[in-house]
């Protein structure tokens, strides 16, 4: 596929040495969406805030999906090494000292999984707010015990029951180390769910 811009917008914070945090918007957001909720778990990382490629009816997103609201798995396996090469080169650019944590949510945190899985290599760990999995088969890779926060909502209309343990279930065959929190809320990310990304992180970036 043609390789496409990704826009950003990039923040250095006041701790040039700290785990940089890469964020992933959700459907229909921008990549501005999570500079908030990145400033309140971590205010003094720098933030790389990506844009999805896919043009929705409400801004971007990082995949197509069916009309049925399935995962489009061929587009989504197709623009992840371009998105990961994306983050590579502009991570360089920026002078990252450290590998980032990924902060996906919704569309964001299905692509933030999926480069879990291909590009292990790329992060330091993922804070995955109301994901599921993105591929239903392989790839799996040796993750050697990456932190991986997955924050559910028991509520979550957009979601399955199973959505989120199936996704734990596969990271952890991946060999993540994996910390699933369910949250008796809907889909969009709340208060709570920003205080538990904070203490989870915070060990991260010491």
């Amino acid at each position: 596929m043609p390789k496409p811009t990704h826009a950003h917008s990039f923040v250095a914070g006041t701790d040039a040495t700290g785990v940089p945090l890469v964020l992933l918007h959700g459907s229909d957001g921008t990549e501005s969406d999570l500079m908030g909720l990145a400033d309140a778990v971590e205010p003094g990382a720098p933030k790389l805030g990506v844009r999805g490629t896919v043009a929705t009816e409400g801004g971007y997103a990082f995949f197509h999906r069916f009309l049925d609201r399935r995962v489009n798995e061929a587009d989504l396996a197709a623009r992840a090494p371009v998105l990961a090469e994306f983050i590579k080169t502009t991570c360089d650019r920026y002078h990252f000292t450290r590998r980032p944590v990924f902060v996906g949510f919704s569309n964001g945190a299905i692509m933030a999984a999926a480069l879990v899985l291909t590009h292990p290599g790329l992060l330091a760990g993922a804070i995955l707010f109301r994901s599921l999995s993105p591929f239903t088969h392989g790839p799996l890779r040796g993750l050697d015990g990456t932190p991986i926060l997955m924050i559910d909502g028991a509520n979550d209309i957009r979601r399955s029951s199973r959505d989120g343990l199936r996704l734990a279930g596969r990271l952890r065959r991946a060999g993540a180390k994996v910390t699933h929190h369910l949250l008796p809320v809907g889909h969009s990310i709340t208060a709570e769910d920003g205080e538990i990304a904070g203490e989870r992180l915070r060990p991260l970036t010491r």
